[in-house]
Order: structure tokens, then sequence, then C-alpha cells
């Protein structure tokens, strides 16, 4: 996707239809970043943008190659009993500077924790990536329990849109009131089956926004926002030239990059080990 395709089209509201989407939701894929713009939210409302590919589970988060992802996927400990040996830390995939990583971006961050904890993680996601809803869906709470509430870790959400609809749920995201970001982007991952792989795409999210009380108005005033699409986009720009981000969910942990989703007990020993 070139830059010029990232200007906010006047046809969100009007239903035109987006050809190659499904290519893009099939897989959290990563784009080369001085070839990959960000989407337009405009064109995520499209009553007719492709579905995402149901198997995108198996298809790993890389557009270029599936290795990336994976392969930074720590993996599953051995059924045994409850006295099985520990879980194996991931392997970093690279290095970064956590102070310039932290330095203020394009929007203001969102994140929960103490600001003073030791560990500080950094996820770079996509709403539409399958990967990414399964993180949040299934290992973001315990974690955010045991680490984040409990004074350890401090977690920050990043917008990394792959695709349209990606683009316009994360606009969705920053439109609410700012204490309702994370639980509608909870919501949005719970939800993300009927809205992201919905034939309608503007009517899905529409219903999606209502249940966090958006109205009809104030729906297409988010969506229409350039200047807030601009920023979604600088974010993900900035993510890919400046941390090598190029797949979802990316996590940047005290100065380690790790890509994949990972289990509670993953995370669970990964933050361990920076403690």
């Amino acid at each position: 996707m070139s830059l010029s395709e990232l200007s906010l089209p006047r046809r969100l509201l009007g239903g035109v239809a987006v050809a190659a989407l499904a290519v893009t939701l099939a897989a959290c894929s990563d784009e080369k970043s001085d070839t990959a713009a960000a989407p337009q939210a405009e064109q995520a409302a499209s009553s007719d943008a492709a579905k995402p590919a149901a198997t995108s589970e198996t298809a790993g988060n890389s557009a270029s190659t599936a290795a990336p992802a994976e392969a930074a996927q720590a993996p599953a400990a051995d059924p045994a009993p409850a006295t099985a040996a520990k879980v194996e830390v991931p392997a970093s995939d690279g290095k970064v500077d956590m102070a310039k990583v932290l330095e203020p971006g394009p929007l203001p961050e969102m994140a929960i924790g103490d600001p003073n904890a030791p560990v500080t993680i950094v996820e770079y996601m996509s709403m539409t990536c399958p990967h990414c809803a399964h993180f949040h869906n299934d290992t973001f709470e315990p974690i955010r329990q045991k680490y984040v509430d409990t004074g350890k870790v401090r977690f920050i959400v990043r917008e990394f849109p792959f695709d349209p609809r990606a683009a316009a749920a994360f606009m969705l995201a920053r439109c609410a009131p700012t204490e309702q970001y994370f639980p509608m982007i909870s919501m949005l991952f719970k939800q993300q089956e009927q809205w992201a792989a919905a034939e309608n795409g503007r009517e899905a999210l529409l219903q999606m926004s209502k249940l966090a009380g958006f109205t009809q108005e104030s729906f297409e005033k988010c969506l229409t926002n350039q200047k807030l699409l601009d920023d979604v986009n600088a974010v993900r720009e900035r993510g890919a030239k400046e941390f090598g981000i190029n797949a979802t969910p990316t996590f940047l942990i005290n100065g380690d990059r790790y890509s994949g989703g990972m289990s509670v007990d993953t995370m669970s020993a990964l933050i361990d080990s920076k403690l």
C-alpha cells in the first residue's frame, strides 16, 4: 500500500468496495516500512470490504513470511503434572532503545500500571489480527492482575493497523473517553469476528460503537477526522521505521523485542526473568 493511498477518501459512509482487503486481513501481515503505509479509515467502513481469512490463525503474522512472528512465539510447556519443568523464556529477536521507545509520539500514550514499574511492556497490535485478539482475550487480563495491578509492570498499547477496518477501530477507541480506551479495545477483540469479517463493515462497526456509547453522529465525526487518522498512521510508521516492527503482536520489553502471541505462562516467565 503506497503513501498516496493514505488520504481520507470522501466515501466513508457511502459503501465503497475495498479490493484486496482479504489479503491484509488474512495474516496480521507485515509490510516493509518504506512502502507499508497505514490504511484509510474511510475504506474501513466499506460495506463491501473483503472478509479476513478464517485460517489466519495458522498463517502467521508476517506478509513476507510467517517465520518471524511464529519463530518469536515461545514453545508451549510440555503436558505434565503441576510440578512440571518451568516454562522456557522466549528468545529476543532484537534490541531496542527503551528510552527512545518511551519518548512522546504522535498520540497520547495509552498505558496502565505504575510508571515506575521495573518492567515496561509496549505492545504494537492490529485490531483485525487474530493473534492479537487471542492474546488480549486469553493472556492480557491474567497478566494485568498478576503484574500490572501489583506494580511490577507498566503496559502500553500502540496502534499498528494493517488494514482499513483496523484503522477505523483504533480511531473509534481513540474517540472514546480516555478511560474507555482499554475496555473498548477489549470489547472489539472479543467481538472481532462479528465486525472484522462482516460483509457490511460500516454497519458492524457502528453497532459495536453504540455499545460503547457512540451515536450515529459521533461515529461519523470520528471516522472523518483526518488528523486522527494521520496520527494513527504516524504511530505505525514510527514503530516500523524506528523499532523494527513488522508483525503483530510485537512486544518491546525492557529493551528486547519479541514477535508473536504468548500464553500466560510464557509471558509470566518472560516478565519474571526481567524482575
